[in-house]
């Protein structure tokens, strides 16, 4: 089995700050890769289109990996996007439809692929991983303001 942590944010402000996103990717217990970084910023950018972000992102990856024939399991702490994927909640609207539509299309690729909701606590890697896009980020534009 596969198991993938997603997450995302905006920051300083969400919504219209700066949305990054993480994940983690697990085959047999073991983390065979991670990813991060940012979606955008301002008008636009929210938390939830982070939350997508780290979902299309992570399933490119798995498709990379050629493993759509796999079990994959989506662990995110995000109850919209469990829930949407699922087909639980209808997406009506907002700032992330485009990767929502793209998130559905890239499932569609994939033979047993879940989705299940987390507490926050057991989406740590994932969450530090976001965060980590923000902070690079902000990082590289400070210094590029100071040259």
């Amino acid at each position: 089995m596969i198991e993938v942590y997603v997450d995302g944010l905006c920051e300083p402000i969400n919504p219209n700050g700066i949305a990054a996103y993480g994940f983690v990717i697990y085959m047999n217990g073991k983390r065979v890769l991670e990813g991060y970084g940012v979606v955008g910023k301002g008008e636009g950018m929210s938390n939830n289109v982070g939350e997508y972000a780290a979902l299309c992102e992570a399933i490119k990856a798995l498709v990379k990996l050629k493993l759509t024939e796999e079990e994959i399991l989506v662990k995110s702490d995000s109850k919209l996007l469990v829930n949407q994927m699922n087909g639980v909640w209808r997406c009506h609207n907002g700032y992330y439809i485009q990767k929502y539509n793209e998130a559905k299309d890239l499932i569609k690729l994939f033979k047993n692929i879940s989705f299940i909701w987390i507490p926050r606590e057991e989406n740590k890697q994932a969450d530090s991983l976001s965060r980590k896009g923000y902070e690079e980020y902000i990082y590289s534009n400070k210094v590029q303001h100071l040259q």
